[in-house]
């Protein structure tokens, strides 16, 4: 079984993937840890970012600034949608290829925050999204990211509310902090 964890960034999704992974002794398959692999190689993905985005979006040594990349399109809708375009194509297939290559698994779970956007809810046989209050996700962004409330803010605003969540998922964890709730919810799951 194919499990897709979606939410805006903030909301816990890699813990409620965590939990699940133990539950179920599913396989993550992490969207960003993806995209974060494919930019310390020398490789297509770059090369392609580098062509929308210009040389300065890389260090000296060819890896992604992605903080840079963070604020230019998180300030930007269509510079976001730009990078979603060229990026998609690359993550999408290294996580088909992940599903193939895994064995002795009852479940899989993908963590992806663009699931939607990146047609990957196609693949799942449930979604599940996870929404927290926005002060929770404000709070979780700067610990996570080291920035200030202003750049979290920005990120929010710049990504689907919970509302689509609550609409286009399966299931909804709603995931503010009580690691306690969030198991009894998991335990509420069926599958």
């Amino acid at each position: 079984m194919i499990i897709g964890i979606t939410g805006s960034s903030g909301s816990g999704k890699s813990t409620i993937s965590k939990i699940l992974a133990q539950k179920y002794n599913a396989k993550i398959i992490d969207a960003d840890e993806i995209a974060r692999r494919l930019s310390m190689e020398n490789s297509k993905y770059i090369n392609e970012i580098v062509s929308k985005f210009g040389k300065d979006i890389v260090d000296e040594a060819g890896n992604l600034n992605r903080k840079q990349l963070a604020e230019i399109i998180y300030s930007d809708k269509n510079k976001r949608e730009v990078l979603n375009n060229c990026t998609f194509k690359y993550i999408v297939s290294k996580i088909k290829t992940e599903i193939q290559n895994t064995i002795n698994r009852d479940f899989i779970i993908i963590d992806a925050p663009l699931l939607f956007e990146s047609k990957l809810n196609e693949v799942c046989d449930m979604v599940i999204g996870v929404i927290a209050k926005r002060k929770v996700q404000i709070d979780r962004i700067m610990k996570r990211d080291n920035i200030n409330s202003e750049h979290a803010e920005k990120r929010i605003q710049s990504q689907k509310n919970n509302d689509f969540y609550i609409q286009k998922c399966d299931k909804i964890i709603e995931n503010n902090g009580d690691i306690n709730i969030v198991k009894k919810e998991i335990e509420n799951l069926e599958f």
